[in-house]
């Protein structure tokens, strides 16, 4: 069964480490995304965002964090999934729970940011509602696809 549970400092490890693979794979791994990673609490917890996981028995499966970028706006960043579970559900459960975790946090829109090599995860955005809107570039540089959501 898996678990969805909150950021804490001892998983700071697991979310740099699922999210590097992630990256490499499917970008470019840039300052500002090893400046993130490698501190998660400064980037991301203390500038009022937050980080999920997806733990099955002891192992950390997933991640996904939410970064605020406005008043009532935040950016979903860094879902990842280990290779060996993908495809099963994993990303759905991460989607469900960052998008209930923003509701609470005061968000009224979540964007995010993509590219068409990842495929797979847009079908699975635009299953939750997100719609196309015309590309501009985030804080990455990564300006294939922007993606968002009122709540």
């Amino acid at each position: 069964m898996v678990q969805i549970i909150d950021y804490s400092p001892e998983l700071q490890s697991h979310f740099e480490r699922i999210n590097k693979e992630w990256v490499e794979k499917y970008f470019s791994l840039e300052p500002f995304d090893i400046h993130q990673l490698e501190n998660p609490e400064e980037v991301i917890i203390n500038s009022g965002g937050a980080i999920l996981f997806a733990k099955e028995g002891e192992e950390i499966i997933g991640t996904v964090g939410l970064s605020k970028s406005d008043e009532g706006i935040f950016e979903m960043i860094k879902m990842a999934v280990v290779p060996q579970s993908q495809g099963k559900k994993v990303g759905h459960l991460l989607a469900t729970s960052i998008l209930e975790k923003a509701k609470s946090m005061g968000a009224k829109k979540v964007v995010l940011y993509s590219n068409t090599k990842l495929e797979v995860a847009l079908n699975l955005y635009r299953k939750f509602g997100f719609k196309e809107t015309p590309p501009e570039c985030g804080k990455y540089g990564r300006c294939d696809i922007k993606m968002e959501i009122e709540l």
